[in-house]
């Protein structure tokens, strides 16, 4: 795949910003200021998708949903302003390889988008993420139920009988045997491995 970035957000600003941003980290953008622009331009075979949720028309999530059904292998990125985890949860689901939210550092971006540049094909596999999710305990599988369903540490505490702090623990355990990085990682090997 090319160093190729399909930025797609309906705040003209942003879009120059982010357009700027990749090109002094040696990435090129494509901009679109709508999602039904974006797929106006298909096909399109090269590069990954970073979009916005919240646009008039269409929503980024729409989007992933969209270019999932016209069979599309462009790694998709979904940022977003009102990140919640069910709502990176859904862009998961989706088939989003990343989630990210606003304000985020551009050196977390830019590497986001080098990691789905990087990507051979699909992120991730149902036996990938089997074989990640086999070395937990039942009880840390438990926990990340909770956390796929968006659940706060003291909802999960409080409907495992047991203490916040040690849902703290189990969900750094989570992190440490599955090798994610951040939730949404986290969230995409769940789902892979059909959680």
């Amino acid at each position: 795949m090319s160093d190729l970035v399909h930025v797609i957000d309906d705040d003209d600003g942003l879009r120059d910003a982010l357009a700027f941003l990749l090109d002094v980290n040696g990435i090129q953008a494509r901009c679109y200021a709508s999602a039904d622009a974006f797929l106006d331009a298909l096909p399109i075979a090269e590069g990954c998708v970073l979009t916005d949720v919240r646009m008039p028309g269409m929503t980024g999530i729409d989007l992933v949903h969209a270019l999932k059904q016209l069979g599309s292998g462009l790694p998709v990125i979904v940022m977003t302003g009102h990140g919640d985890v069910p709502l990176a949860v859904e862009a998961m689901k989706a088939g989003a390889v990343d989630f990210i939210q606003k304000p985020f550092a551009d050196e977390h971006l830019v590497a986001t988008l080098r990691a789905a540049l990087a990507l051979p094909g699909p992120a991730a596999t149902p036996a990938a993420g089997a074989d990640r999710l086999a070395q937990l305990s039942p009880r840390e599988r438990d926990v990340l139920r909770g956390v796929a369903e968006g659940k706060l540490n003291k909802q999960i505490a409080f409907e495992l009988t047991i203490s916040p702090r040690t849902v703290e623990i189990y969900r750094a355990n989570l992190m440490a045997k599955t090798g994610a990085r951040n939730i949404p990682e986290l969230m995409r090997i769940a789902l892979a491995a059909g959680l």
